[in-house]
């Protein structure tokens, strides 16, 4: 696999019950890892205070049909994005577990081996009982070569 240092942007909407839609960015560095099959990337970054889940590795694990999102430090997880699919996963926090679910409505990745774009809207439920509805947008760029 090659590797390349990439500037990611990512735009999350959440949409909740009773509570105002915000779109939240932020920009982070990581890697591309460029997979033996083609449309096959790992995209993976450092999590911070600004998120809330400071020393979690949040890593994409994209192809051309689906998106897994996976966490792995303080805050574990796995959410496995398939359009018009519904799966679920248990959600491991420091305050403790519990079963979530999401189903995409529209997964569209452009991903290559320079960057590319990700978008996902999917709704989101905890235990069975509807959560919220989510937009993601992610931004992939290979980062600039320090002068």
């Amino acid at each position: 696999m090659r590797v390349k240092d990439v500037t990611i942007t990512i735009q999350g909407r959440p949409a909740y019950e009773d509570q105002d839609e915000e779109t939240v960015q932020f920009i982070t560095q990581g890697t591309l890892a460029i997979g033996e099959k083609a449309g096959h990337y790992d995209l993976s970054y450092e999590e911070t205070e600004l998120t809330g889940m400071q020393g979690t590795t949040t890593t994409f694990k994209i192809t051309p049909k689906r998106i897994l999102l996976m966490r792995s430090g303080p805050v574990n997880n796995q959410m496995l994005f398939e359009e018009g699919r519904r799966h679920t996963a248990l959600y491991a926090t420091p305050y403790g577990q519990m079963q979530v679910g999401v189903c995409a409505r529209h997964v569209r990745n452009s991903m290559g081996d320079c960057g590319g774009d990700m978008e996902i809207d999917y709704s989101i439920d905890i235990d069975h009982a509807m959560a919220g509805e989510n937009s993601l947008y992610v931004n992939v760029r290979e980062a600039a070569l320090p002068q």
